[in-house]
Formats: structure tokens, sequence, C-alpha cells
């Protein structure tokens, strides 16, 4: 595969000075047509499985890797993690989070409003990648992530994490049921949320619960702030094809490997 048809995909500059290989792909760079166009990497969706197995390769080529090297879970909206080893044999098991301690084995989540979050400690060779929506993000899918890397060597301390391109409070409108649930957990999350322009209703920060839950869980944590809703050209958004009532959508992916020596 020529370098050209490699994707381009967004940087944190908290990972980046970990010295880890990350990425948090767009839809730029694939070979997706229709309203799939571009990197889709969803092989839940109705794509051509052949241009959704392409764009999965370009994005394992973009690590140096082959595709049976990048590692995704079908991802249900739990707090579950799966440890990922070199004996990695492409099983997508149920779980919306990978931790590794293995050199060369790229994790990716993928995402389409939800939240993708990025772990990498560099002084312990661990890395994760995690998938977090408002379910995950409240049952504890992050602090699951960090605990599973702990158990492989990683330290609170010394963990990165970054939250990449999800959508963002101007975009996400939710109901008051919606409201009571998070309150009912934590009634200082009342500052996740501000009235919108129909009653009953409230905006939600998903990106500022997320980034606060990783603050608190002891890891230093950024976000890239931007939002997938409003961003076509770059980014699928299940919520966009649902108010445009479209029969399906792509999905990104962001992903993170331990450098080979």
């Amino acid at each position: 595969m020529q370098d050209d048809a490699l994707p381009s995909p967004l940087q944190s500059p908290l990972l980046a000075s970990a010295s880890v290989a990350h990425g948090f792909f767009t839809r730029k760079g694939g070979v997706s047509e229709g309203i799939y166009e571009g990197l889709n990497v969803g092989l839940g969706s109705r794509d051509d499985r052949g241009h959704v197995e392409e764009n999965r390769a370009r994005v394992a080529a973009w690590f140096g890797q082959p595709v049976a090297r990048l590692a995704t879970v079908h991802q249900i909206h739990s707090p579950d993690v799966v440890i990922i080893g070199g004996d990695y044999d492409g099983t997508r098991s149920e779980a919306d989070a990978l931790v590794t301690a293995t050199p060369g084995m790229v994790l990716g989540v993928l995402s389409a409003d939800c939240g993708p979050i990025l772990f990498a400690d560099p002084e312990a060779g661990v890395v994760g990648a995690a998938h977090a929506g408002w379910k995950g993000a409240l049952t504890g899918v992050l602090e699951s992530t960090i605990s599973a890397m702990v158990a492989l060597g990683a330290t609170r301390e010394t963990t990165l994490a970054c939250l990449g391109p999800s959508i963002g409070p101007d975009n996400y409108e939710v109901g008051p049921e919606f409201v009571a649930r998070f309150l009912a957990h934590d009634a200082a999350y009342a500052r996740f949320f501000t009235p919108s322009a129909r009653a009953d209703h409230a905006m939600f920060d998903l990106p500022g619960l997320t980034v606060a839950r990783l603050l608190a869980a002891g890891v230093r944590a950024e976000k890239l702030g931007l939002c997938t809703y409003e961003d076509e050209a770059r980014f699928f958004s299940y919520r966009r094809t649902t108010h445009r009532g479209e029969p399906d959508y792509g999905r990104q992916i962001s992903s993170i490997s331990i450098r080979e020596a």
C-alpha cells in the first residue's frame, strides 16, 4: 500500500509526548461510498464489506502493521474491558475497551458521537482505548480501563488520556428522564446540563463528564474539543443520521499502539 493512500489522523498533544503511536482517524482517506463516504471502519454497518476491510487495512498500515494486528471489540455500551496480547486471533469480544502491554498491537475503538478515549502510560509501556457514550461513561468504562492498565503494570500518576471527537454540548439534547438518571447518580452532575430551547429538555455535556471522570480517576487528561455532529466533512454522526432519517451511518476509529523496538 502506497503511503499516499494512507489516512491522516488527528493527534493528541498530550499523547504525542508519550512516544506511542496513536491517531484519532476521521472519515477522510477511505474507499467507502454514498452515506459511508470515506474511512468507514464499521463492521456492523451495512456498507460494502470489502470497503470496510480495506479501510481497516489502511488504519493498520498507518501504524506499519497488518490488519491482523488491529484489535477491536463488539461494542455494547458496557464497562467491560479486554486484555489484548500477542496471541490475538481477531476475536471481537463484547466489550467497550481494550488494553495491552504488547508492542505492535493496535487497539481501536469505533465511534459516531460517543467518546473515543486513548490512554498511555509511557513509563510502564501500557496503552488502552475505550468507547464511552453516556451509558459507558456513567457505568464506569473509563475507570475499568484504567484499572485494567494498572493490572498490567501502569500507574494512575503516569497515565495520560485524551478524549477524541465526540458530540458536543451544543448538539446533544436530552429529555427530563435522562437528566433525572444522572442526578440520581450524583447531584453534582447538574453542572453537565444546561437548558435547551424545548421545555423540560436540556443540553448535555458528554465531553465535560468524560474528562471530569478521567481526572477524578487520577490520570492526566485532555480533550480535542471537536464535535462529530457539526463537522460532517470530517466525522460520522449517529445523531445527525437519525435527525435526517438516513438508513445507516459510518463509524470512525481511534487507535493506539506501543511502538516496537
